[in-house]
């Protein structure tokens, strides 16, 4: 994984916390979402934890820019930050997780395989304001456009887009729909490209505006 912070005792510590896991490897540490692009390209890591507040270019900024790539990394977002205007800035650029810094060592460590095997993974109290997000007045103007875009889908990945939407993973989808896991997968690819979106979070994010 690569850790993205301008606080060098924050970038020290987090090496450290996740070195004491066998199966995790910190490939780089940088100051600056300035120098995401260059050392994702010389470091290839399959996860980044992104901070929010850096002087030059900002973590959400990064996240958008990086997401936008070919086969780019997963992103947990990981701050002290948790306004909701972050949170939904993170979530609609493609970060797959969002954490606060002083969540314990093994639920981040947790948080970084699940998102390098593809699944969600946010912090309980962040599910939660998630989720309100589509608890707003009638009249949203994201409802009509979100229903435009699943319109685009076969009644099978829909099926497997709404049980995204409830946060199941993909292991609970294939026993809801006698799919298995593969075939949930396929599905999903599909339901992203169909969709123009680049992770599943995404996809959750706009089932839930099209309710």
């Amino acid at each position: 994984m690569l850790i993205v912070d301008d606080d060098a005792l924050v970038r020290a510590g987090l090496e450290m916390m996740l070195g004491q896991f066998d199966d995790l490897t910190v490939v780089g540490a940088i100051s600056d979402g300035a120098e995401v692009l260059p050392a994702v390209n010389s470091l290839h890591p399959d996860v980044v934890l992104m901070d929010i507040r850096m002087p030059l270019i900002d973590g959400l900024t990064a996240t958008e820019q990086l997401r936008a790539r070919r086969d780019p990394p997963e992103v947990i977002v990981l701050t002290t930050f948790d306004t909701d205007r972050h949170i939904r800035r993170a979530m609609r650029a493609g970060a797959s997780g969002f954490l606060l810094k002083h969540t314990p060592p093994a639920q981040i460590a947790r948080s970084i395989r699940l998102v390098a095997a593809g699944e969600p993974m946010l912090s309980p109290d962040v599910t939660r304001r998630v989720m309100a997000f589509a608890a707003e007045p009638d009249g949203d103007p994201r409802r009509d456009e979100a229903q435009r875009l699943l319109g685009r889908l076969s009644d099978g990945e829909r099926a497997v887009a709404v049980l995204v939407g409830q946060g199941r993973t993909n292991s609970e989808i294939g026993r809801e729909l006698l799919m298995s896991t593969a075939t949930v997968k396929a599905y999903m690819s599909r339901i992203l490209t169909k969709l123009e979106l680049t992770n599943r979070v995404q996809v959750a994010l706009l089932v839930r505006d099209a309710e």
